[in-house]
């Protein structure tokens, strides 16, 4: 599972977040620390959860000083107890105090997403191939970090933008005049090299969007019931995706049903941050 993050998508992320707090300076952490004076910091979980962020909280304290020394205590993906050291960083403690909450910020987001993840990955019978992913249900400006951070979790990604792939949803259907429309006007103006999903609601909108040849059929808000017969009609003519407000009691049930992959949009819209701190020695 790749844990990689583009360099060039995150600098700009950290920058932004830290214009928010230091474009006019500190001035609690300027009238009260010296400036040749030096710390050292570990960032902490209170709670029990998934890491996730070193990438991230490295590269904000690099932007506040680049002379600010980040050691990692864990690996990416780790789940940890409370307690645990996560992170490190030493150097001038003016820089640790002004980078502390943008740093503390991110990677609590990112790590409560991975947590989050987990929970839905676990809950997956044992050697199933079912999917957990993601949706476009992230938060504006952070969506790459999110989107590692299920990776981090365990999950999987879906598009990520709009440009990505062709996915037919029930507005489309609608402006289009039915499921078989859209997708043949899908196929007609998509590239060559896309896949064409289509989202259904009921088994009758299923059997269109397969007779009009959809690559991959997108269940929604169906019943367990229906969702594994579905998965029968569909069998050998298109991949298959549940979605639709899934709870993690529900990821079982499904799985054991067939679907190739189950969307969860609670995975980003509805993380809790994590809980982690930094204590300085």
């Amino acid at each position: 599972m790749s844990f990689e993050l583009p360099g060039v998508a995150l600098d700009k992320i950290v920058d932004i977040a830290l214009y928010e707090d230091l474009a006019a300076g500190d001035l609690t952490t300027e009238a009260c620390i010296d400036a040749e004076a030096d710390a050292v910091a570990h960032a902490v979980a209170r709670k029990e959860l998934v890491v996730c962020g070193g990438p991230v909280f490295r590269r904000v304290f690099q932007r506040v000083h680049p002379l600010l020394e980040v050691f990692d205590g864990v690996r990416e993906g780790e789940l940890v107890k409370p307690g645990t050291k996560l992170w490190t960083v030493q150097g001038r403690a003016r820089a640790i105090l002004m980078g502390e909450r943008t740093a503390l910020n991110l990677v609590q987001r990112m790590s409560g997403i991975a947590t989050i993840t987990r929970s839905y990955v676990d809950a997956l019978p044992p050697g199933s191939a079912t999917r957990v992913t993601d949706t476009r249900k992230t938060t504006p400006g952070l969506r790459v970090l999110e989107r590692y951070a299920v990776r981090a979790g365990g999950g999987r990604n879906h598009r990520d933008n709009l440009g990505s792939a062709v996915l037919i949803k029930d507005n489309h259907v609608a402006a289009c005049g039915g499921v078989a429309a859209a997708i043949r006007r899908a196929r007609d103006r998509a590239p060559h090299t896309c896949r064409i999903e289509c989202e259904v609601d009921s088994l009758s909108q299923l059997d269109e969007a397969l007779e009009a040849g959809a690559d991959i059929v997108l269940l929604d808000n169906m019943s367990t019931e229906d969702v594994a017969e579905g998965v029968r009609r569909a069998r050998g003519k298109a991949i298959v995706e549940a979605s639709g407000g899934i709870t993690v009691s529900r990821i079982t049930e499904l799985a054991r049903a067939g679907v190739d992959a189950i969307s969860v949009g609670a995975l980003t819209h509805s993380a809790a941050a994590a809980d982690i701190g930094l204590d300085f020695e």
